[in-house]
């Protein structure tokens, strides 16, 4: 991607897990990244510390994606310290298990607002460059709860899914203007955010996977990296899913 060096891109939620390997993998690839905290300041720092001693670019921007002012303020700062976003993946959100009677409406808006409504308020804030320069690409990470549902988790799935319709949807409007939009279903990936499962639910999962094993953070950047490249220019509105084989 020699054409593309330096050029800037935001990975929302990148200060732990999924986001944070896709943004150290884009940092390898050439992209100067903006790496997206809430809550973990100090690990989005240690991130930028670790793109920088390996000759890359980064910065950390703190923002709650559900705020759409909050957003429009990182992707200024990200302007103004790398240059306008030309890629963009959506990873930030929030997951759990309830059952659907105990789900509250605080609940369920958030996981919307968060996790849908904070795709929204980024590919907004960016959107408007990429158009004026025909070029881009936007990325969001669902899940195979997505596609396929999962009991208890009734309010993830459902904006997983939404995420899904968004990719499809924008994919076909954008496509004229030369704009990109894709999507990864993530399996059953081992990170902080599986581990509340227990490691018994762990192992029956690994079993229950094709290829025998739970995914990892970095088999998720591994596909990241080639939707957002080059080589995936004629790819746009597909939902890849990185499993293992769990939903075939």
């Amino acid at each position: 991607m020699s054409e593309r060096k330096r050029a800037a891109a935001l990975v929302t939620g990148s200060s732990r897990g999924i986001g944070r390997a896709i943004a150290r993998r884009l940092a390898q690839e050439g992209w100067a990244v903006c790496v997206n905290w809430h809550e973990r300041r100090d690990a989005a720092e240690s991130l930028v510390r670790e793109i920088l001693d390996a000759g890359g670019d980064a910065i950390a921007v703190g923002a709650d994606v559900s705020d759409p002012d909050a957003v429009s303020r990182m992707v200024h700062e990200t302007e103004s310290r790398l240059g306008p976003p030309e890629l963009l993946v959506n990873n930030a959100g929030v997951a759990g298990q309830c059952l659907f009677q105990d789900i509250t409406d605080e609940l369920w808006n958030r996981y919307f607002a968060v996790n849908l409504g904070g795709a929204r308020n980024a590919i907004r804030a960016v959107l408007p460059h990429m158009l004026h320069e025909k070029c881009g690409c936007i990325l969001n990470i669902s899940s195979i709860w997505g596609l396929r549902g999962a009991s208890c988790e009734t309010a993830y799935a459902c904006t997983k899914a939404a995420l899904i319709a968004l990719t499809r949807s924008l994919a076909l409007e954008l496509a004229p203007s030369g704009i990109r939009v894709n999507c990864i279903a993530p399996g059953v990936v081992n990170t902080d955010m599986t581990q509340v499962l227990g490691a018994e639910t762990l192992r029956e999962l690994a079993a229950q996977t094709p290829l025998g094993r739970l995914g990892t953070a970095e088999d998720i950047a591994n596909a990241a990296a080639f939707l957002c490249s080059d080589g995936a220019s004629f790819v746009t509105g597909q939902v890849l899913c990185a499993d293992g084989g769990f939903i075939v």
